[in-house]
């Protein structure tokens, strides 16, 4: 019954299979002996130039090029266009003789010294047809192209985090990725001997991190010494507890903003200018009669005219006009629904529900705040005429880093004790390469190479590159050094404009550079991993047979989360009471042999104490390492989390 409802199985890197079977089968399959877990599969969903510059990590920047062409970055995700001139091969040496993959991408799919292996486990071949996968890549590795733009807007030169990194794609799907191809693109890549995989896919999590195939595949793979980066996850409304990477052997990345945001314009005939968060490409030319309610529609009544309900748009109404819509986004092809009646431009109201991030449109387009939408409709009903010209949308410069509204948010529902996300890192409005089909085409225009996206999807693959970029200046790091230098080093992120703190950004964003000169790190062993699992009763019991640890908990000792000796602090206290909370950490010495490091703490005018003991770590050789205790006392009144930060 099994081998004829076989789906895939799982024995390069680990052993297992995935299959249809009936729930009878399901109960004899947990009987067996051998058998670790049976879990249901799920699916899982993607989470989707200016930005590396703006981490500091310019063109300009010394690279140890021989150690960064030899880095592979393994890619699971919709798949890559091979022809991108971001994964073009010239200068390229050999590809690295540790590589044991393949370019299996299907038909008329060819692999280069730069895009050196392709598979594939959904559809036809490993190319990229839902333009996800492409630009996660290019933001990663990206070779150096100059004159990257999107119809002009953001022109400059586009490259990836570390452009020398060779790169092997694992297509686990298109719109949505099911458990079994997941599970079989880890297999394939920790076997193949990538270093770093980024993968920017995330699904609701389990309850369980058993059975959750990313968090399974990433600690096989960390087992091996690579190093797993992995997209939060994005909500219209993200809450609290809505982060979905959760893992502690997982680098989980939230989205923020960088110092660029594309705006457009939208002048009204008696002179105002409003500002708009659109990606627009057109100008409307001169003013045009701007419509709104009954002047867009005579057949439907006032209230569907206003929202530009499909359907209720009159060609003959609206020809060589622009329309005013109250309706929170372009939905149900309303652009293209004018288009085809002759509209020139649309005005939309944005609202409050992804504000920071800019809508790409295919006609003269300005989505518009609340205050400035009723602005628009204050003067329709004050003019006589009312016109209205809409401008090609422009770069200017704006306040960084600023949490995104759609980046998931923490604590974490698994171990409360762990932050995540770990670091932010820039995810609005990201320009990179990922070229449409050439049949497309936007308003008119031929079909763009370049495109722009916004998501956690996005700041996954920045993190990736820093990492590849840090490995390549120190090779013999652990892969929980290169996560500890990228946290430790994180920009401070002003609470002012990111109210949610640490649960929004955890670490902080990203600073590449200093992450190459973190002075101490924090190191996890995978034994520490296996007694956090004691914390966990029998799900623990699971993960331990799933990892095959024969291991047993410590007796007579009472473990907790808290204590994993993990880059952030954090723990959970009751509201309105006091505590006293201790943290054991263990740092390694990565600067210089002879070296002294104090403890500084940054802490609010709330009454809470924070003592370091000892606070003065003295070492005398490299990798030597040392330990320390934090203890925080005090009482928990009204705000809604505590955080602090310990400087080394």
């Amino acid at each position: 019954m099994i081998k004829k409802t076989l789906v895939r199985s799982y024995s390069r890197s680990f052993n297992g299979f995935a299959a249809n079977v009936t729930a009878s089968e399901v109960s004899k399959l947990k009987s067996m002996e051998g058998v670790a877990f049976v879990f249901q599969s799920r699916e899982y969903y993607f989470q989707t130039t200016r930005s590396w510059d703006y981490m500091g990590l310019s063109l300009d920047v010394p690279r140890s090029l021989k150690i960064e062409s030899d880095i592979i970055i393994g890619h699971i995700d919709s798949g890559i266009v091979p022809d991108m001139e971001s994964l073009a091969d010239h200068g390229l040496d050999n590809v690295p003789a540790k590589w044991k993959g393949v370019c299996l991408g299907g038909k008329n799919f060819t692999c280069n010294k730069k895009l050196i292996g392709a598979r594939y486990y959904a559809g036809e071949s490993a190319v990229d047809i839902f333009n996800h996968g492409d630009h996660t890549a290019s933001t990663a590795v990206g070779r150096v192209v100059r004159n990257a733009n999107y119809y002009g807007i953001a022109n400059g030169t586009a490259r990836g985090g570390v452009p020398s990194s060779r790169i092997a794609t694992y297509r686990a799907g298109v719109l949505t990725v099911q458990s079994e191809d997941v599970m079989a693109a880890f297999d394939d890549a920790i076997a193949d001997g990538v270093d770093i995989i980024t993968i920017s896919i995330a699904t609701s999590p389990p309850s369980n991190l058993s059975e959750d195939v990313i968090a399974i595949g990433s600690f096989h793979a960390m087992e091996k010494g690579i190093l797993t980066v992995q997209s939060a996850g994005n909500k219209i409304i993200p809450m609290f507890k809505s982060v979905l990477s959760l893992a502690p052997w997982v680098f989980t990345v939230g989205a923020s903003s960088t110092d660029r945001k594309i705006i457009n314009k939208l002048v009204l005939g008696n002179g105002r200018i409003l500002i708009g968060t659109t990606i627009n490409p057109f100008d409307s030319g001169d003013l045009k009669y701007l419509v709104y309610g009954k002047g867009i529609s005579g057949h439907c009544n006032e209230s569907s005219a206003m929202q530009c309900v499909k359907d209720c748009i009159d060609p003959y109404l609206v020809k060589g006009k622009i329309i005013l819509c109250d309706v929170d986004g372009d939905r149900d092809g309303l652009s293209l629904q004018a288009m085809r009646a002759g509209v020139i431009g649309v005005i939309f109201r944005k609202g409050d529900v992804g504000k920071d991030d800019a809508n790409v449109t295919s006609m003269p387009t300005v989505f518009l705040n609340d205050p400035d939408f009723h602005y628009v409709e204050s003067y329709l009903k004050s003019e006589v005429s009312p016109s209205a010209r809409i401008l090609k949308s422009e770069s200017i410069k704006s306040q960084a880093p600023l949490l995104a509204s759609f980046s998931c948010r923490g604590p974490n529902t698994v171990f409360p004790e762990i932050l995540k996300p770990d670091v932010v890192a820039p995810g609005i409005t990201i320009l990179a390469e990922s070229p449409t089909d050439d049949t497309i085409s936007v308003g008119g225009l031929p079909a763009a190479r370049y495109n722009f996206n916004s998501g956690t999807s996005m700041s996954c693959p920045h993190v990736t590159g820093a990492a590849a970029f840090v490995k390549s200046k120190h090779p013999d790091w652990s892969i929980s050094a290169i996560k500890s230098s990228l946290m430790t080093t994180a920009w401070n992120m002003n609470n002012k404009y990111n109210p949610d703190a640490e649960l929004g950004h955890g670490a902080g964003h990203i600073d590449p550079l200093k992450a190459v000169y973190p002075g101490l790190v924090y190191e996890t062993s995978i034994d520490e991993y296996f007694n956090l699992f004691c914390t966990l009763g029998s799900e623990g019991e699971k993960l331990r047979k799933i990892f095959g640890s024969k291991q047993t908990c410590p007796k007579g000792i009472r473990l907790s989360a808290k204590d994993l000796n993990y880059p952030t602090m954090t723990a959970p206290v009751t509201k309105n009471s006091s505590f006293n909370i201790q943290f054991s950490r263990v740092v390694t010495n990565v600067g210089y042999a002879n070296s002294t490091y104090h403890a500084q703490v940054n802490k609010g005018d709330n009454g809470i104490s924070i003592n370091v003991e000892p606070s003065i770590l003295s070492f005398i050789t490299l990798n030597e390492r040392k330990n320390f205790v934090v203890t925080v006392t005090g009482q928990w009144l009204n705000q809604d989390h505590l955080s602090y930060s310990l400087l080394e």
